[in-house]
């Protein structure tokens, strides 16, 4: 028994002799759960992902295309003012010397009813107050044609849209300049990515008539007599 014991510690410190005597060879942990190894592609969603779809691509778009702008556009305008004006002023002129015209020579004039005296005094105050909110919104889609392509690859769009109902028009345009890149694989653009945007919106008929100015109303707001 004692002797199976030593053959046995024996083994072990020769192969623990064997062990230590071999070429040491270190390796860093591949920290990819994929263990890709240098020659593979790394992992992207195309390649592992079962649900992945690819991106539709937007046509490129050249002179006569049409591309449809969303106007979806906001202003709100708040402002206030005030003002506080005193002015005070006091005059007393006296006018001591003068002269007369006698033929085709001046002379003096002796001021025998004594010299003219003038005074006055003026106090103005003036106070106003003044306050100025304004919200506006324009929302609606329109279709527009390529009508020239800058040498840089910009495309200027423009765009107009008539709709009459009965004696009820409204009439719509757009133009501006846009960059291809911009576009929306549906064939879209926002109008905020639109240069130089321009946008007109007329109204003609009964609608209209019923809250338009007169021409009157329109001098007296231009001239403002009160």
């Amino acid at each position: 028994m004692e002797n199976l014991t030593c053959w046995k510690l024996a083994a072990v410190a020769v192969a623990t002799l064997w062990l230590l005597s071999w070429p040491a060879i270190t390796a860093g942990q591949d920290s990819s759960l994929l263990r890709l190894s240098a020659g593979n592609r790394p992992p992207t969603l195309d390649r592992y992902s079962w649900t992945y779809q690819k991106p539709v691509e937007p046509a490129p778009l050249g002179m006569h295309d049409l591309v449809t702008v969303v106007i979806n556009e906001h202003s709100v305008v708040v402002s206030e003012g005030q003002m506080d004006r005193k002015k005070k002023a006091h005059q007393d002129l006296i006018l001591k010397n003068w002269v007369l015209l006698k033929g085709l020579r001046f002379v003096s004039d002796p001021q025998t009813g004594g010299a003219p005296h003038v005074r006055g005094e003026v106090d103005n105050k003036m106070r106003s107050e003044s306050q100025l909110e304004t919200r506006d919104s324009m929302k609606f889609r329109i279709a527009c044609t390529v009508v020239d392509v800058r040498p840089n690859g910009n495309l200027v769009i423009e765009g107009r849209r008539v709709i009459r109902n009965n004696e009820d028009v409204w009439e719509y345009y757009v133009a501006g300049e846009i960059r291809a890149k911009d576009v929306l694989p549906n064939n879209t653009i926002l109008s905020e990515n639109v240069a130089d945007l321009r946008i007109h919106k007329r109204e003609l008929g009964h609608v209209r008539d019923g809250y338009r100015r007169g021409w009157m109303m329109q001098w007296l707001d231009q001239i403002q007599p009160f």
